[in-house]
């Protein structure tokens, strides 16, 4: 059933399961940033959400999900970002082994978290073949459950449980925006969204250096992303066949940031709001301030993706 597509049921399912494990993120408001937009903000701020990003709700959702049975055998992936923390501290609250498949080129900093939280390690070439060949090495060896970053259905409905909380908190909205990678996050929240609050469009954000998702929707086919170039490096991944499905489906439009808009967003942010997000979660953000939506007097709700960024190496500071 993991292949299928998720309903506002799972969405709503999925809230009741992850509670108590996942944070219900505070809604922030900044006039400034209102000022600048000329929009009435509600940024979701899932940089507050453990692990650090909203991928704890959607690996949560898919290791709680899990038969006794399953859950026995451990969780497996290959990732190299949020999702391999986040699937590492779901199989530890639950008590159930995690082999994470890690190409060996990743942060020091990024496997030393990985690591933390108790998951077993398996480098790998940095690869997509290679990536996928170890997992599934690990699999055959384990007997582990695949949990994928995005394209699957327990992690969709997971992710949209951050836009759930939100419209319950904030009715009336006009738009959601979202950025969007690899989609867990974007079809998620048009899932809740079109079920909690069927008036509200949503709405995606993606870097113009990396518009795999924009050509896509446009085409009405997946066009993979091909040597994306972009500061916000959680968002390089191609859609998958369900996240597509339903972005198609349930997703007003597809807006694209430039690089520069995206730095901007990100220091505003953080000098404004005084909340330390990273270059992902400034995308939405980039997009009101180059004027991709209509703003006057609209009611915009935000997702904020995560707050995992390396202090050493911010954007501003460049030379």
């Amino acid at each position: 059933m993991n292949d299928v597509l998720p309903t506002i049921a799972e969405v709503m399912a999925a809230a009741q399961r992850i509670r108590p494990y996942a944070h219900r993120t505070p809604v922030l408001t900044c006039s400034g940033l209102d000022a600048m937009t000329g929009a009435v903000l509600f940024f979701k701020c899932e940089n507050f959400q453990r692990v650090g990003a909203f991928k704890f709700r959607g690996a949560a959702n898919a290791v709680f999900s899990l038969s006794d049975e399953e859950a026995r055998r451990g969780v497996a992936t290959h990732s190299s970002g949020n999702h391999a923390a986040a699937l590492a501290l779901a199989a530890r609250l639950r008590g159930v082994s995690a082999h994470v498949v890690m190409p060996r080129t990743a942060r020091t900093v990024k496997r030393a978290a990985v690591a933390g939280y108790g998951a077993r390690i398996v480098l790998c070439e940095p690869t997509l073949a290679a990536r996928e060949a170890t997992l599934a090495d690990v699999v055959a060896d384990t007997g582990a459950t695949v949990v994928h970053p995005y394209n699957d259905a327990r992690v969709i409905a997971g992710q949209g449980t951050a836009a759930l909380e939100l419209v319950g908190e904030v009715p009336s909205l006009d738009v959601v925006l979202a950025p969007v990678g690899g989609g867990g996050l974007l079809s998620g929240t048009a899932i809740a969204v079109a079920g909690a609050s069927p008036g509200t469009r949503v709405v995606g954000a993606e870097p113009a250096a990396a518009d795999d998702a924009f050509r896509s929707l446009r085409e009405g086919r997946i066009v993979p992303a091909v040597a994306p170039a972009t500061i916000a490096d959680g968002l390089l991944t191609s859609l998958g066949t369900l996240t597509f499905a339903v972005i198609r489906e349930c997703v007003a439009e597809i807006v694209t940031v430039s690089e520069d808009a995206i730095v901007a967003a990100m220091r505003h942010t953080w000098e404004r709001m005084k909340i330390v997000i990273e270059p992902s979660s400034a995308v939405p953000l980039g997009a009101m301030l180059e004027g991709k939506l209509p703003a006057a007097g609209r009611r915009i709700g935000v997702i904020v993706s995560g707050g995992n960024v390396d202090l050493a190496d911010l954007p501003w500071s460049r030379g």
